[in-house]
């Protein structure tokens, strides 16, 4: 595997995704549960949770650690903003793209950005992965 190799996922958003979300961590916020409410915003009706389109991330990342061949654990991430409203039925792309290899620590670290169908960032972030058995030889 080299720096810079890259997964993509795409998923459509859709309001069971969000109210799904919503039950299980108890955030019902207008935002995402109210559309009469939020028809009057800017926004123009409901978005999803920034931390549910966050959550899609997981996916990627699961698919860089079995393509760098070994099983990693998430260390978490940094500088996750949302640049962008998620409304139902956009279908996302997350891009995930390994950045940063640490050999000693058996730490991969990689960019996020995520995509909506109109091309728009609606979230970026950084990544690590710890691996607890270790990747193929990486080259970078």
């Amino acid at each position: 595997m080299q720096i810079g190799q890259s997964v993509t996922f795409a998923k459509t958003v859709s309001e069971s995704d969000v109210y799904g979300f919503a039950g299980i961590t108890g955030d019902f916020a207008p935002n995402h549960v109210d559309e009469s409410f939020m028809a009057g915003t800017r926004y123009g009706g409901r978005i999803a949770h920034g931390v549910l389109v966050l959550g899609y991330t997981s996916t990627a990342s699961t698919q860089m650690a079995a393509s760098l061949g070994g099983h990693a654990v998430s260390l978490g991430y940094d500088r996750v903003r949302f640049t962008g409203a998620v409304r139902f039925g956009d279908t996302i792309t997350v891009h995930y793209r390994l950045a940063h290899w640490d050999a000693d620590r058996r730490r991969a670290h990689s960019d996020i950005e995520v995509r909506n169908h109109h091309g728009e960032v609606v979230l970026v972030a950084t990544h690590v992965l710890a691996f607890v058995e270790p990747p193929g030889p990486i080259d970078g």
